[in-house]
């Protein structure tokens, strides 16, 4: 079920004015040991967003499927310590994992630099 169905709209903490992923009706699930976004034909974005995320364990998978026609999207993952298990810009095929991580509340950082293009990826975890 999608996290905005949920409360009306994903949890976030958002580090802009009005540059939010909102008019491009993004889909954001975020359950205990899954998390995924997408959103289709973005244009000139340039923003940081913060979603919070329960994985239980103590890695993840990330999976990318993102296309950039120009800019760049970048993720960042904090563990529950605040400690950076993972930090790469999405590209169009990547089956990765974070490094080793406190398990707990893990934070999704999401940067955008005047990016266009169709967000996807997807963290498990591992």
């Amino acid at each position: 079920m999608l996290l905005s169905s949920l409360i009306g709209y994903p949890l976030m903490l958002c580090q802009c004015d009005d540059n939010t992923l909102a008019p491009f009706e993004p889909e954001i699930v975020s359950v205990t040991d899954n998390f995924e976004l997408q959103a289709t034909g973005v244009r000139n974005r340039t923003t940081t967003l913060i979603y919070d995320w329960e994985n239980t364990g103590q890695r993840a998978t990330v999976n990318h499927s993102t296309a950039t026609s120009s800019g760049t999207a970048r993720l960042i993952i904090k563990d529950d310590g605040g400690d950076t298990v993972y930090d790469k810009i999405l590209v169009p095929s990547l089956n990765d994992s974070t490094t080793l991580g406190a398990a707990g509340a893990w934070e999704i950082h999401l940067v955008l630099d005047h990016f266009y293009g169709t967000l996807n990826f997807r963290v498990q975890k591992l």
